[in-house]
């Protein structure tokens, strides 16, 4: 499978989420169904970003749109290789591993066996900070009052064996 190409047609995040799991499979022969993605206003801190989490024992990831928005705005070239890399991050967790720096190790891991080196989303795994600058509002520190999160509709998709 031609990942990079794999990743390139993906119009969505659910899309790339099946990158991801594909490339799990690829790497580790590992895989989880069942998973929601929700996506909602995490806050913003020129000094460090809060990219998604997992709440263990739950079934939802949930991603903060200030660096998806941020990233449109900046460098839309980013979108993709920095929804891979953090929703891999994030898929990671929901299959037991827990440990953050493990889990930094094994997407930067996966992203060069899978996309080589030099492709975005291995050199965002390599060094996260490189890319900073695209993913907050420089200047801005804010946190929401309360935690709104917005369902992504057929997010995993391959979990789905029957139609109602």
């Amino acid at each position: 499978m031609d990942f990079p190409k794999f990743l390139e047609n993906a119009k969505s995040l659910a899309d790339i989420f099946e990158v991801v799991k594909s490339a799990v499979v690829k790497s580790m022969g590992r895989s989880r169904g069942g998973l929601m993605l929700g996506l909602s206003d995490l806050g913003n801190h020129p000094q460090g970003f809060f990219g998604a989490f997992f709440p263990v024992g739950t079934n939802i990831i949930v991603m903060n749109k200030i660096p998806l928005l941020r990233i449109k705005e900046t460098q839309p070239e980013l979108y993709k290789p920095y929804a891979f890399h953090v929703l891999l991050h994030e898929y990671l967790h929901t299959l037991g591993y827990l440990d953050e720096s493990v889990v930094r190790k094994m997407v930067y891991d996966i992203s060069v066996e899978l996309f080589g080196k030099t492709h975005l989303t291995s050199r965002i795994a390599a060094n996260t900070s490189r890319f900073f600058p695209n993913l907050v509002y420089p200047n801005i520190t804010w946190q929401p009052e309360e935690l709104s999160i917005e369902l992504v509709d057929d997010f995993d998709r391959s979990s789905v064996n029957y139609i109602s």
